[in-house]
Parts: C-alpha cells; sequence; structure tokens
C-alpha cells in the first residue's frame, strides 16, 4: 500500500571542494549532528517521450537508505512536492500505475536514466535536539539508459536541505542565508532527474522555446482551453488519492472546457468539438454523483446542527448518517473506475488531439476585442432571456425549473466572461464577478430545491420506522424558506448584473 509524504527542500550548487559554513549559526539551530555516508541507487521510469518529466513528475525505484521502494513525486509549487512511496518491487506497483495514467496513457513506462549518489547526511538540531531539517551533500553520477543515448553520463556535487515534518519552514530561509554569506547558490535545476536529462541529452542542448503571447482570439481561446485540459490531467491523481476539493475542482474544470466550447463555437469548429463536449458532459456526471450527495450532506448536517436541541425528536442524525453512508458507498471505488476506463483515456487522447491541431475558424485570426466581447454578450442575452422566464413565473415547481435553467445560463457566462479576462482586462473581471453573485444566488436557490426533496424522503422513511417526523419538517420549513429569500434577492442582484455598462465596457 502507497503512503504519501509532504517534501519541502531546496536545492543548492555544489562542488567537492564546497565546504559547509557553521550552521549553528543559523537562527534557530543549536547543534548538528554527523549522521554517516550512504550510497543510494536509484533508476527513473518514464516514457521514450518522457511525459513524466515533461509535467515535472519523478517516478523511481531506489535502494539504499532508510526509504528503499518506488518513489512518485507530483510538484506542489516550488521546493514542495508530494511523495508517494510504496514498497519496493521488482515491477511498478499498480498504486503508483494508477497515478500516473493521465499521463502515460497507454505508452509503456521504462528505465530511463540512473542515478548513483554517495549522500552525507547531517541533522539540524534545535536547542531541545528536536531534527529541524536534514542536509545531505550528494555526490551524484548519473547515466542515461534510453537507446538515443545510452552510456552517456554525467557528474555533478549538490546540497539538499529538507525540512523535517511539522517543523516552522523559517529554518530553511535560516540556513540558505548561512550558504549563500558562504558561497553556496541555489541549484539551477528543480530536481536531479531534470539537470541528468539536460546534461545527457544526445546533441546539443536544445533550448525550450518560450510560448508566444496571445494575439488573435484564436490564441486566447486555445490559452484558457489548454489551461482547462491541464487541470484535468492534473488532477487525476488527486482524485484517485481521494483529496479534498479535487473532484470538484477537476468537474469544475470539465465544465469550464464544454462552456468555451459553446461559447467560442465561432472560433473553434463545432464539428469537432461537439462530440468531445458531449464526454466532458458524461464524464461531469460521473465526477458529480460523489460530489452533489457530499454537498447535500454538508447543507442539512449544518441544518441540523444549528437546531436547539429541544427541537431534534428522534435519531435524526444517525439517520441522515445511515443515508448518506448508502448513497456515497462505494463511490471513490466507481470514480477510479471510470478514470481507468477506456472511454476516458480516449477522453483524454481527444483533448490532446485538438491541441495538437486546432480546429480554428476564421474568426480566429481577427483581434480579441472584436470577437471575445461578442461571445460574452450572445451568452448574457441567453442568460437575461432565461432570468426573465423564471422572474414571470408564480412560486412553485415551475418557476424552480425556470431558476436552474438560468442558474446553468449563468454559469456559462461567468466562465465567458473568465476566459475573455486575459485579453480584455478589468471590464471583463468585473462583468464575471457580478454574474458569478446571480450564479451564487440561484445556485443556493438549486440546492434549496434539492434538500427539500431529500427531506421529504428522509421524513417518510422516519415516518414508516416509528420515528417522529418533526425534525424533518422543520428543516423542510427552513429551506422552503431560504429559497423564497433566494427569489426575494435575485432581482435585485440580476439589476447589477445587467447595468448596459458593464457589456458596453466589454466592446471599449
Amino acid at each position: 500500500m502507497a503512503d504519501s509524504k509532504r517534501e519541502i527542500e531546496r536545492k543548492y550548487e555544489a562542488t567537492p571542494e564546497t565546504r559547509l559554513p557553521d550552521l549553528t549559526r543559523a537562527a534557530g539551530v543549536s547543534e548538528v549532528e554527523h549522521r554517516g555516508l550512504t550510497e543510494l541507487d536509484a533508476v527513473y521510469y518514464d516514457t521514450a517521450d518522457l511525459r513524466l518529466a515533461a509535467g515535472s513528475l519523478t517516478l523511481r525505484r531506489r535502494t539504499g537508505g532508510d526509504d528503499a521502494g518506488w518513489h512518485l513525486k507530483f510538484p506542489v509549487s516550488t521546493g514542495i512536492r508530494d511523495e508517494i512511496r510504496a514498497p519496493l518491487a521488482d515491477t511498478l506497483p499498480d498504486d503508483l500505475a494508477g497515478l500516473i495514467r493521465s499521463r502515460v496513457r497507454d505508452a509503456e513506462v521504462a528505465p530511463v536514466m540512473r542515478l548513483r549518489s554517495a549522500r552525507d547526511v547531517c541533522h539540524l538540531l534545535d536547542g531541545k535536539g528536536v531534527l529541524l531539517a536534514e542536509l545531505s551533500t550528494d555526490e551524484v553520477h548519473a547515466e542515461r539508459l534510453t537507446e538515443d543515448g545510452r552510456g552517456s553520463t554525467a557528474a555533478w556535487t549538490e546540497i539538499e536541505v529538507e525540512l523535517a515534518d511539522d517543523r516552522d519552514p523559517a529554518v530553511l530561509d535560516a540556513v540558505e542565508r548561512r550558504l549563500r554569506k558562504a558561497g553556496v547558490r541555489p541549484a539551477a535545476s528543480p530536481s536531479k532527474l531534470a539537470r541528468a536529462l539536460a546534461e545527457t541529452a544526445p546533441g546539443k542542448p536544445r533550448r525550450t522555446k518560450e510560448p508566444a503571447s496571445p494575439r488573435t482570439a484564436g490564441d486566447h481561446v486555445l490559452a484558457y482551453v489548454r489551461h482547462q485540459i491541464a487541470t484535468v490531467i492534473d488532477l487525476d491523481p488527486a482524485v484517485r488519492r481521494g483529496l479534498p476539493d479535487s473532484v470538484h475542482r477537476m468537474r469544475v474544470a470539465t465544465r469550464r472546457l464544454r462552456s468555451a466550447f459553446k461559447t467560442y463555437r465561432k472560433v473553434l469548429d463545432r464539428t469537432v468539438t461537439d462530440p468531445i463536449g458531449a464526454e466532458l458532459k458524461w464524464l461531469a456526471a460521473e465526477l458529480g454523483v460523489d460530489r452533489d450527495q457530499e454537498v447535500l450532506d454538508e447543507r442539512l448536517r449544518a441544518r441540523i446542527d444549528a437546531l436547539p436541541g429541544t427541537l431534534v425528536l428522534g435519531p435524526v442524525s444517525a439517520r441522515l448518517t445511515v443515508s448518506s453512508t448508502v448513497r456515497r458507498a462505494g463511490s471513490r471505488r466507481r470514480v477510479v473506475s471510470v478514470l481507468d476506463g477506456k472511454r476516458y483515456l480516449d477522453l483524454l487522447e481527444s483533448l490532446d488531439a485538438l491541441l495538437a491541431d486546432p480546429p480554428l475558424r476564421s474568426r480566429a485570426a481577427r483581434k480579441p476585442a472584436e470577437v471575445l466581447p461578442r461571445a460574452v454578450t450572445r451568452d448574457y442575452a441567453r442568460l437575461a432571456t432565461r432570468v426573465a422566464r423564471a422572474l414571470e413565473q408564480p412560486p412553485g415547481e415551475g418557476r424552480d425549473l425556470a431558476l436552474h435553467e438560468a442558474r446553468k445560463a449563468a454559469k456559462r457566462t461567468r466562465y465567458a466572461a473568465e476566459a475573455a479576462r486575459p485579453a480584455l482586462g478589468r471590464p471583463a473581471r468585473t462583468f464575471a464577478k457580478r454574474v458569478k453573485a446571480v450564479q451564487k444566488i440561484l445556485g443556493d436557490h438549486q440546492d434549496s430545491v434539492v434538500a427539500r426533496d431529500a427531506l421529504r424522503t428522509l421524513a417518510a422513511r422516519a415516518h414508516g420506522a416509528g420515528e417522529s417526523a418533526f425534525t424533518w419538517g422543520l428543516l423542510y420549513g427552513q429551506e422552503e424558506a431560504a429559497a423564497a429569500d433566494r427569489e426575494r434577492e435575485l432581482p435585485g442582484i440580476w439589476a447589477r448584473a445587467s447595468e448596459p455598462g458593464l457589456r458596453a465596457a466589454l466592446k471599449d
């Protein structure tokens, strides 16, 4: 079974002649304890076209040291990575194979680099002997294992300072100040593998071409689409690991993509994007099963917790827990099975193909100011029609359905404005913010509609079991009142979002 560890470290350039300064002069460090020399032997795995390295992921099988085994590292931010560990085995463990599937797909993962390191370790301790950080000086020898550069080698010395678990990162700043004062500088490469790949690359090192700044309408739309696709792929491992909010964020990315395809259909050819959009809708629905239940549970739980004890009659909390458990049983396994399925992997391939050969229409070559405002205001017109239709309806099921349709239109309009923001600037940001307020109030109204339906079911089950249904009826009344409040607030919120000047500013 794999486990995880948050790794916070900094790397520095060194030579065999580099001498460490007196680190007890670093704030907080009282003692430097030498722990001896360790021999490490790591083989790094990737696809032939280095898909993991392209995403700054590293996968290795390492022997030596006290953490021998398989290690998979995901970037979190500069100097911070999540390391997933699995026991030493001859082949890649299934747990880790699943976590890289969104990137490698059906490609073979094979050895690409071998790094052998002689590691000299010191522990930096505080006045009570508590470990603050581990400093290691590594003499590294790298050997390329791929056919195009087999046998190419590189060697260097580097210093790593890794923060101990649950310690204040300020100690890393204090140690760095001492190292810099001694002439030791931060490493240019973010990881050993990145440096090894660069220094053993066949032929002359290639300079990475910086992406050009978006200029045309097509450039801006594709930049937005590219970002959402990257978000889906990046969140895949987090969803598999069950990390908080990962399912919701992945679902939002799929919705943003679908909205972009619809909103900017004058930029991207619908004959290509519509089939992909249909598959994105399927994926969002699969991801939404667990998320929708989670939102409902949180809402009802908060309602129950806010009630005085005298108004909670019967095993209300227990019944909600049982109902939730039954609905969500096996939900994570179901989601992972979707991510392992051929349909999902085919969708990822389709998204890759779209980026590789964008289906741009003639308007894509125009200036952003000529194309993007029209697309945003077209979505706004659709929203305005749905809001007007909803406000005309008398309270009841018909209005609830109309408000739900308006909510979906508000979400699409907001996404359209957010996609246009890099090109249109503050007017798009302001417009998106106003529409988001409309979406929020309509979303809360829809959550109330869903909650009332669930409360009716819970009340009926409680009554059938001989329990009091009083509390469920009370909660139903609260949700009914909340929905009425949102309906009364909507005209004012909508008036702010529908000010003509907001849309005029998009075109200026």
